[in-house]
């Protein structure tokens, strides 16, 4: 079975803001918008012990509680493992340092051998209490894609949590794996192996109308012949294609601020969201298999499915590609 035919539909739900990222919020809220996008018909859910040392999952997994196990498809990812011992130093998390202050105090582990995979799971089910993942993902391995440390880090990934992965997905205990990452280059390296042979990707960030130049180069085309799918996370990088401030976790910087001003230019005058265009973008590739945006309230769901729904005219994506604010290797939607 193909990922695409796994996801079961071309818009999912990105949890990372159930695990408090950026700020905190409330149970009720949390569950209410999980809710939602089961109300709006979405059964693809994505999380991961990161996001709030194991928040998320929790969050998410009492309200799947309340549905039929077989009526929705979950992922979640392995590479980091939450202990049972409360943090007592500053982590290092990189670029993503202070996304979950907010979170769960649990220290978390970085590791990708093949016996923290297999714990990474484990408490992924234990937490979201459910008895199977259908989709797990190799996190974040992308950071500091630099020098003989993270040669040394994928390295034991590919000894350790893809041999994991794919030994699971032959037995049958899952059905897919591959990488979740904000960088290119790892999932190229990986589609570049003899084995084990990932099923997909989830790429966070860098196939959005911000940022999509660089998977064009490689990895989209390595991805299209070997029949590798991707989901696409973030595709409102980061938020300030969606009306926010962020971009690549921080605060956008002021040429990315400019070049949104220019797509929202555009839009209005094509009387269409700027959130519309985002989104229907990143689908159009044939290699995508979903979007995931996330989200922590409620109305937030249904502006996503509105625009996925959204009616964007032919001369808006004309004008886009002839203003230089799109690739020109990159696909447009059907007709236009």
């Amino acid at each position: 079975m193909s990922l695409k035919e796994i996801v079961r539909g071309p818009l999912g739900f990105g949890t990372a803001p159930l695990g408090n990222m950026f700020r905190a919020i409330p149970d009720e809220e949390a569950r209410a918008t999980v809710e939602a996008a089961w109300d709006q018909g979405i059964r693809y859910f994505d999380t991961a012990p990161f996001y709030g040392a194991g928040l998320a999952e929790e969050r998410l997994g009492q309200v799947l509680a309340t549905k039929p196990r077989d009526s929705y498809v979950l992922s979640s990812k392995v590479g980091r493992v939450v202990l049972d011992e409360p943090e007592t130093d500053l982590p290092d998390f990189g670029e993503k340092g202070g996304l979950f202050e907010h979170g769960n105090p649990n220290k978390i582990l970085h590791e990708w051998t093949a016996d923290a995979t297999e714990r990474s799971i484990e408490g992924s089910l234990k937490r979201l209490g459910v008895d199977r993942l259908d989709i797990v993902w190799v996190h974040d391995i992308a950071q500091d894609f630099h020098g003989d440390a993270w040669i040394q880090k994928f390295e034991e990934a590919r000894t350790g949590a893809f041999r994991v992965l794919s030994r699971l997905r032959d037995e049958g205990v899952i059905k897919a794996w591959g990488l979740g990452v904000n960088r290119t280059e790892p999932i190229e390296l990986t589609l570049a192996l003899d084995e084990p042979r990932p099923d997909g990707f989830l790429l966070a960030g860098r196939y959005t109308l911000l940022d999509h130049e660089h998977a064009l180069q490689r990895l989209l085309p390595m991805a299209e012949d070997q029949n590798v799918s991707m989901v696409v996370g973030g595709p409102y990088s980061s938020g300030v294609l969606a009306g926010g401030t962020n971009f690549e976790y921080q605060q956008a910087p002021p040429e990315i601020i400019e070049r949104v001003e220019r797509l929202k230019a555009l839009t209005d005058r094509h009387g269409i969201s700027i959130k519309a265009a985002a989104l229907q973008f990143s689908l159009a590739h044939p290699v995508t298999a979903a979007a995931i945006p996330g989200a922590s309230r409620p109305g937030r769901i249904a502006e996503d499915t509105a625009a996925l729904d959204e009616s964007i005219p032919a001369a808006f994506w004309t004008e886009l590609r002839a203003g230089g604010l799109v690739s020109p290797a990159a696909p447009l939607p059907d007709g236009a």
